[in-house]
Order: structure tokens, then C-alpha cells, then sequence
């Protein structure tokens, strides 16, 4: 009697296991890797947000290859070695048909041996530095060319600006733009002693002598301007002793490739109001699919005061430029998608259509906001 009543026991326990296996392979599993603590929480939780959100629009249409998607969230805490050791783990572990993720360039060149070596599909959604190529990466944030050669063109065509305080986050993205930006600034004549560099650690919380310093370089006559590569919650510490030492954007402009409307929401911006930000996409942009975009965001997240920004924008094409591939190529194998991705195109926020191209980068507007006191940016 014991005999046979653990042999029941056993069968009920394989057919539970095995209609649990059954359950997972019904699943797409999607990876989203991005910091929900440490100094680039301000910046990334959001964007998990943002990819929860697509995955469940998209389940509600029925799901991709008749399979409902599911993800999978990680929290690599700001800590680029842990970026990837749970790069691996997704797709190891948890058997992740692609990872969105990643903000840092640090961060993405901390997953990017893993996830070749493994032969994943990542998207990273955030501008960068360039001079980067993979066949596991697809970027759909900007290159330089895509957002800080115009915003320095903008701001010595419009405002004639000639000298330069460049800022920056300690790490490879700030550097290595701004490398370009030296260059390309001298090449159009600006002499070196106009050219003033910065850099600062994450985190950095004392701005008063490097501000300071800013104000004295602005101070010799010449129109000078702040071209800012500076990352994550050092920006609010910053943008404050911008304003605690009188500065505004009449005298020294601002322009920043990592400020956004989220960023600007934990902010006072009074100070801020002038000052510039150079994307892609604003929330304030005006398009259905925008307005859309916004409404679905405020549904979803429970909250109208949330605010939408460029990554996410960026998530909201790569997501959907990766179903059509999935589609297209009937699977979610990395090879089958790498190839069936290019030349996909799809809406993007603004009005207008994205695609991706043969070096996995892809086709963008460029826009320049002006700060405003709501923590919207008006298009210039």
C-alpha cells in the first residue's frame, strides 16, 4: 500500500515537472537588464518599466509566434562587472531569446564579451560613443553623429558660441565623445586654450569648485558654453550649483546628451529653464503615435505626472523592430534574427519611420530642447 501510494506520488510529481516544463516552453523569454539601485537607478528603472510595458501590449495582441512573452528582470545595481555575470545568467540561466538593457557604454562593454561568446541579441538603447560594432548589439540610441556634432553645430551656428567646457562622467562614452568633440571643434578653428575638459566619477556629489572653475572660464569675454557628458543622479547636484552660483543659461548654456524629461523630474527647474539637451525624441513632440505612446505609458504605470523620455523611445523602436524580425525569420534564433533585422523598419515617436541598417545602427531625427520650468523641452 505505501509502495503504490509513493509511486502515485512520484507520477504526480513527474506530470507537474513536466506541465511545468510545457508552461516555460510556451514562453518567449525576454531579458531586461538595467540598474534598479545604485547612482544609475534615475536613469534605468524606468526603462524596465518601459519594457514591461511593451511586453504586455504585445501579449495582449496575441503574443509572437503564438507564444505569450515573458520577462525576465535582473538588477545589475550599477555595478559593470555584475552587468555581466547577470548577462550570463540570462542567457544561461534563463534561456532569454534577446536582452534589452544596459545604459553606460561601461556597462554594455562589460555584457558584450558574454553575450558573444554566447551568441545573444542585445538592445541598448542609449546614446554612445561610437566606434563600436558587433553582430550581438543592435544600438538604437545615437552615435556621435547622430546627437553631439549637431549639438555643438547648433550651438556655434545659433548662438555663437567659442569657447567649450566639456564635461563629463569619468568613463569610456564621455571620454571618448569628447575626444571626437575636441577634435572636430578644432578642426573648425576653435584654439585649445578655448577648449576646457572636465572629468568627474559617478556619483559626483561637490560641484562648487569645478562650477567655479566654469564660471571663470566663461568669464573672458567670449561666448562659452557646457557641452555635458555628465551620467546618472550627479546631474542634480550639478545643475543645483549651476543655479546656487548665479549661473544661468543666458551667461554660460548648458547642452546635456544624458538629461532628459526623467532626470529633470526629481529636479527643482527653476534654475534649469534655458538650458538645452540634445535627443532624438521629447515627450513634448507632437504626433499620434506620441500622444499614443504617452497615454499607454500613463495607463500602464498607474501615474499621468510620469514622464516619457528618449531611451525609451529607443526601447519602443529596438522591441518592436526585434518582433518584426522574430517574425520574419519564424524563430527567436540569434543567427535567423541578425539577419532578418536589417532593413526593418518601423514608426518611431516623432512622426516618422526608423530602420535598422546594415551596421546595426539606425535612422534618427535630430532634435535640440530648451528647458522648460514644467521639466518639458520646447523643440529649437
Amino acid at each position: 500500500m505505501l509502495k503504490n501510494r509513493f509511486w502515485q506520488s512520484a507520477v504526480l510529481a513527474a506530470a507537474v515537472a513536466g506541465s511545468s516544463m510545457v508552461m516555460a516552453a510556451d514562453t518567449i523569454k525576454v531579458g531586461v537588464l538595467h540598474s534598479l539601485s545604485g547612482t544609475m537607478a534615475i536613469s534605468e528603472t524606468t526603462l524596465k518599466d518601459t519594457m514591461l510595458m511593451l511586453i504586455e501590449e504585445q501579449n495582449k495582441k496575441g503574443g509572437l509566434l503564438g507564444k505569450q512573452l515573458e520577462a525576465v528582470v535582473v538588477d545589475p545595481a550599477s555595478n559593470w562587472p555584475l552587468f555581466a555575470e547577470k548577462a550570463r545568467e540570462l542567457i544561461e540561466k534563463d534561456e532569454v531569446a534577446a536582452i534589452f538593457g544596459c545604459w553606460t557604454s561601461v556597462s554594455r562593454k562589460s555584457i558584450l564579451p558574454v553575450v558573444e561568446e554566447l551568441d545573444s541579441v542585445v538592445f541598448y538603447p542609449v546614446q554612445y560613443e561610437g566606434e563600436e560594432s558587433s553582430k550581438n548589439v543592435f544600438y538604437t540610441g545615437a552615435a556621435p553623429n547622430q546627437q553631439a556634432i549637431p549639438a555643438v553645430d547648433y550651438l556655434m551656428e545659433e548662438l555663437g558660441v567659442e569657447r567649450w567646457v566639456l564635461a563629463g562622467t569619468d568613463y569610456v562614452y564621455p571620454r571618448t565623445t569628447n575626444k571626437i568633440l575636441e577634435a572636430y571643434l578644432q578642426d573648425s578653428g576653435v584654439a585649445a586654450d578655448d577648449i576646457m575638459i572636465n572629468y568627474t566619477p559617478f556619483g559626483h556629489s561637490d560641484w562648487q569648485s569645478i562650477v567655479s572653475d566654469i564660471k571663470k572660464f566663461g568669464a573672458e569675454g567670449k561666448k562659452t558654453a557646457v557641452v555635458s557628458t555628465i551620467n546618472g543622479d550627479a546631474n542634480v547636484p550639478f545643475y543645483k550649483e549651476l543655479g546656487s552660483q548665479g549661473i544661468s543659461s543666458a551667461d554660460i548654456p548648458v547642452v546635456a546628451f544624458s538629461v532628459g524629461e526623467e532626470e529633470l523630474s526629481g529636479m527643482d527647474t527653476g534654475p534649469l529653464v534655458g538650458h538645452l539637451a540634445a535627443w532624438n525624441y521629447f515627450m513634448s513632440v507632437e504626433s499620434e503615435a506620441n500622444d499614443e505612446f504617452i497615454e499607454n505609458w500613463h495607463a500602464f504605470i498607474g501615474d499621468e505626472d510620469r514622464v516619457t523620455n528618449d531611451p525609451m523611445e529607443a526601447h519602443y523602436i529596438g522591441f518592436n523592430m526585434w518582433v518584426k524580425a522574430v517574425e520574419k525569420a519564424g524563430t527567436t534564433a540569434a543567427p535567423a534574427v541578425q539577419d532578418a533585422i536589417i532593413g526593418v523598419s518601423v514608426p518611431n515617436l516623432t512622426g516618422g519611420l526608423s530602420s535598422m541598417m546594415p551596421n546595426h545602427h539606425i535612422s534618427k531625427p535630430v532634435l535640440i530642447g530648451e528647458i522648460q520650468d514644467d521639466g518639458q523641452f520646447e523643440v529649437v
